[in-house]
């Protein structure tokens, strides 16, 4: 059992909570991701590692609202406990001294760049981060990423905050105005990562993405996570979570995602039938 030290709602369906877990912690690198399964009735499910705390033996989750299990875990508060949590799983973040890199950043995705960016600064980096959502209120953790960057610039596709456009628009404009960038990470919806890497293909720049595949053990034994990477099969929870953005077979990723789209919304229906309101979301 993991005794969950915090919990707090940041973003609409978006929460955040930090977890007793010391041995966790003390392994945890940037980039990489836990298996958290909150109560015997519960799924498993990859969620990346947004923190790590040694001194309070502690990591932080950062997730959003959208099936029964991560609707179960919303209602869990300081005090409560977790089930079960696997990890540090995946490879870490490749963490050197590069130059100038470029960090963008989409929901909760912001959550899973935070860690990386703020290694990549520690290492010398020169890091212009590009947060983007579709209001103000869902552009999380902005004090945090501006205090690791050196430039931070907020899109939002209806301008309440920064400027009025998606995260695509900003590379064009970094790189328009003379910016010689050695490295992006982009991280955020599956649709907001193809693009971005479709874009830095375009502007002549290399880019990792983290990818969030359907994912059973996180351990490379059941296959679930695969994805094709430069015409081979490659296993999100051990090959990755991080690959080239320009050699994801797209088109087939989404399509794998969408798998379970039915099944997901009758167990959602059967939740909201058995535990009621849900409108505190």
């Amino acid at each position: 059992m993991f005794e969950v030290l915090s919990s707090e709602r940041i973003a609409p369906k978006e929460y955040d909570l930090w977890v007793k877990a010391p041995k966790i912690a003390k392994h945890a690198r940037p980039g990489q991701f836990v298996v958290i399964r909150p109560d015997e009735r519960g799924e498993r499910i990859p969620l990346t590692i947004a923190d790590f705390d040694i001194e309070r033996e502690a990591i932080r989750v950062i997730f959003q609202a959208v099936g029964k299990t991560t609707t179960r875990m919303a209602s869990i508060r300081a005090g409560d406990a977790i089930l079960d949590i696997s990890g540090p799983l995946g490879r870490p973040s490749e963490i050197e001294k590069l130059g100038t890199v470029m960090m963008i950043g989409g929901g909760v995705g912001i959550a899973a760049l935070f860690p990386i960016l703020r290694a990549l600064k520690q290492a010398g980096n020169r890091v212009i981060t590009v947060l983007g959502g579709r209001t103000s209120d869902l552009v999380i953790m902005k004090k945090e990423c501006g205090g690791f960057s050196d430039e931070l610039i907020i899109t939002t596709d209806d301008g309440s905050d920064g400027m009025k456009g998606l995260v695509t628009d900003a590379m064009k404009m970094i790189v328009g105005r003379g910016d010689e960038i050695s490295q992006c990470w982009a991280i955020g919806p599956t649709i907001m990562m193809k693009f971005c890497a479709m874009t830095a293909s375009e502007l002549g720049l290399s880019i990792w993405v983290s990818m969030n595949p359907i994912m059973l053990d996180g351990t490379g034994m059941c296959g679930c996570c695969r994805l094709t990477v430069d015409g081979e099969i490659k296993f999100g929870c051990v090959d990755g979570p991080e690959f080239d953005g320009s050699l994801i077979n797209w088109d087939e990723f989404m399509s794998r995602m969408r798998q379970y789209k039915d099944e997901e919304k009758i167990s959602m229906e059967k939740y909201q039938e058995e535990v009621g309101d849900l409108s505190w979301l």
